[in-house]
Parts: C-alpha cells; structure tokens; sequence
C-alpha cells in the first residue's frame, strides 16, 4: 500500500501529465469536443472602430464553436515595422490589417498573403475599395471601409472671426492670417510620423498637376516626381511653414498620443487636415467638441488643373491571410466577419466611417455627408505611403518632412524622389 504521501504525489504527477496532454492537444487543434482553435488578429483600429471589431470576433467565435480568436491591437506608427518583422521571422498573425497597395503587395511578391478569391464574396464590395489589394486578377484581402481627407475646422471659431468655408486657396490664406493676428495656430499638425504632412504635399501636387499626375510618375508614362507641379507644392508647403501657419515644433509632436487633436480640443488651433477617421476620434476623446466640428474640402489653385472635386483618400482597414497560417481557411471566414455587412453597418453609425461594403445605410448625419462627398468626387488620390513601393515611399515621407522643415529645397526633394522612383519602379 502507498503511503499518503507517495498517494498524493502520484495523483499530482496524473493531473499533471494530463492537463500536459490536454494542452498540447489544444494548441494542435485537437479533435475532441473540449478542444480549441486558435487564430489571431492584428489591428490598429481604436474607440468605437475597436469595438466594432470585437462584436464581430464574438460574432465569429459564437458562430464557431471551440475557435478563439486572440486580437491585439497594435499602435499605428510602429506596426508596420512591427508585421513586416513577424512576416520576415515566420511568426505572422493569422489575419492582419493593411492599406493594399505597395505595402500589402510587397508582402504578395514575397509569398506571404493567401489569395482569397475563391473565399469572399467579391461583389459584396465596393470596386473601388476592392481594387487596392488585387494584383494580377487575385484577391488578397477584404476591405471594411473607405477614408476621405478633408480640412476639420472649428465652426465657432470661424463665426467669431467671420470667417467661411474657402472655395479656393486664395480665401484659406486669408483665414490662416485672421488665424494668426488672433494668435490661433490656422493648422495643427504632428509631424513627426511624417504621413500627417504628406497630406498637404498630395494635395498641393494634384491641385497644381491635375489627376494624372500621380498616374503618370507612378507608371513612368508622362511626367515624373520630378514634374514642376511638385516643385510647386514643396513651394506652397514652405512658405505656410514660413508664415508660421503650424505650431512650434510640429515635426517633432506624436499624432499617436494626440498632440494635434488636443490643441483643436483646447481651441489653440483652428483646422487640421485629417481623415475622416477624425470624427470617430473626436468622439471618444472629447464627445462635446464634435458639435463644433465642421469640414470643407481642399480648396482649388488659381491656375491649376486639379479640383475641389478630387479627393484625397484611400481604403482602412483591409483585411488579409497570412501564408504561413495553419487554418488559412478559418482565418478566411473571419475576414468574412469581419468585412460584413454587420460590422460595416456599425463601423459607419458609430465610429463615422465610410463602408467598403455595398447596402450600408447611414444614419449618422455626418456620414452622410461624408458619403456624399465619396459619391460627388472626381477623383480619388490614394494615399502615395500607401501606394508606392515601401522604399519610394519612404523616401516621399522623408523628404516631406524636410519640406516642412525648410531643410531641403523643394527641388531636391523632387529630384530625390524621382531617382528612387527610377531606381524602384522602372
């Protein structure tokens, strides 16, 4: 006969080699109705986008018994870098978030993205919003909603002063002034990721150049990023810089933790230019400023061949299939969920996003309006940090940046991106 303690040490070791067994058997997928799946989910999504996400992974997870879903939300800025480490080291999400364009293709080239053709429904969705993540007839990743970029400004503060929503460019710098006589900043900005200034640099580009010009220099038909109307845009960006038109030390300030947004909160600036994501920000930051919250579209350059009715913007978020997943075709269906119509639906009536997916109604007002600015639009400029090759659009980034830091001239800087273009793209 054992004695107590030889009993009780012998049970301990039973238990424990069991629940060894029964965990090893649940990270291997398992076949036994205890058992579990596991995927994970990578986003950036914040506020109510965030919870529009999670609703539908409890969605997924109810719908899929014994399937858990860990989703980690990662900071904007550093999660490119972040995903490009864990696709390089062979430890990718199952399902990621992207933008489409050169980002998500350089990750298709490499092997790394599942085609998903065969497992959505492609004509649930926008082709416009579809468009950024095929590459050569296939499908790697579903889109959940569109952004615009506008100029937010503050519509007391306008009526204040007198001032109106401009319709050309002419009529923005004299409210910059007004701005600034009044000791207001006209336009806050956090610069130091760099993609909030190359908001300014895209618009000034195409308002000078027209639609093709992004075209043209992309597919190295016609003129170049050397072109004379980006020659012009580092001109416009320096001498607002030069009239001190941002705050002191913008380059330098983080968008992530909201520098930017706060001095609109606080009233020590007038108008930002930011995406519609805007709106949903607002709402969870400080819900009483969105009553005070208007927008107007990039005004028109006197003697340029580009419009008001073309817009910056692009699609966020797209959602993709690692190639490395093990349960590819469960990390499909939760693209599916996540891309529905359920969530689009919430995703536009509480965080103020623009749907990828087709039959979302609006009730939001702003959203409304919004759409109606998507649907009235000429053209549609997506975004070049988005769009470009990552080292092109590195090299845009830096060099705007240093634009705004009257560090290089605006010819540089367009003779420097063009050669990487030539380098990168021919």
């Amino acid at each position: 006969m054992l004695k107590p303690k030889i009993w009780l040490m012998a049970i301990a070791v039973l238990i424990f080699a069991a629940g060894c067994q029964d965990s090893e058997s649940a990270s291997n997928g398992g076949s036994g109705g205890g058992d579990s799946e596991k995927l994970t989910l990578w986003h950036i999504e914040t506020g109510k986008s965030e919870v529009a996400l999670e609703d539908a992974v409890k969605r997924f997870e109810e719908s899929h018994e014994g399937v858990n879903v860990e989703v980690v939300r990662q900071e904007n800025d550093p999660y490119k870098t972040k995903l490009s480490v864990a696709m390089g080291g062979g430890t990718p999400p199952d399902v990621f978030h992207s933008w489409g364009g050169g980002w998500l293709e350089k990750f298709v080239n490499a092997g790394q993205v599942k085609d998903i053709s065969e497992n959505i429904d492609t004509s649930q969705y926008l082709p416009a919003a579809l468009s950024p993540a095929e590459f050569d007839g296939k499908n790697y990743g579903a889109p959940l909603a569109m952004d615009i970029v506008p100029v937010w400004y503050n519509k007391e503060m306008f009526e204040e002063y007198g001032l109106e929503e401009p319709e050309t460019y002419d009529e923005l710098l004299e409210i910059v002034e007004t701005l600034k006589s009044n000791d207001i900043v006209p336009f806050s900005l956090a610069n130091q990721s760099k993609w909030p200034g190359s908001f300014y640099y895209m618009y000034f580009a195409e308002r000078f150049g027209g639609p093709e010009l992004f075209n043209e220099a992309y597919n190295r038909e016609g003129r170049g990023f050397d072109d004379e109307a980006y020659i012009k845009a580092g001109e416009k960006i320096q001498e607002l810089a030069e009239m001190e038109a941002f705050p002191d030390g913008f380059n330098g300030m983080n968008f992530d933790t909201g520098q930017s947004r706060q001095l609109l909160y606080a009233e020590q600036a007038g108008m930002i230019v930011q995406g519609n994501w805007m709106l949903g920000t607002t709402r969870n930051d400080m819900p009483e400023f969105e009553e005070k919250l208007g927008f107007f579209l990039f005004p028109t350059i006197e003697g340029g061949q580009g419009s008001n009715k073309d817009i910056v913007g692009g699609v966020s978020p797209v959602f993709s299939v690692s190639e490395k997943s093990e349960k590819q075709e469960l990390a499909a269906e939760l693209v599916n969920e996540l891309t529905n119509k359920e969530t689009a639906q919430q995703l536009a009536n509480t965080d103020g996003a623009i749907s990828a997916v087709k039959g979302v109604e609006y009730d939001d007002e702003y959203v409304q309006e919004i759409s109606k600015v998507l649907e009235e639009a000429e053209y549609m400029q997506t975004f070049y940090d988005q769009t470009l090759p990552p080292e092109l659009a590195e090299v845009h980034l830096d060099t705007t940046q240093a634009l705004f830091g009257l560090s290089m001239t605006p010819e540089e800087a367009a003779k420097e991106v063009e050669a990487k273009a030539k380098e990168v793209l021919e």
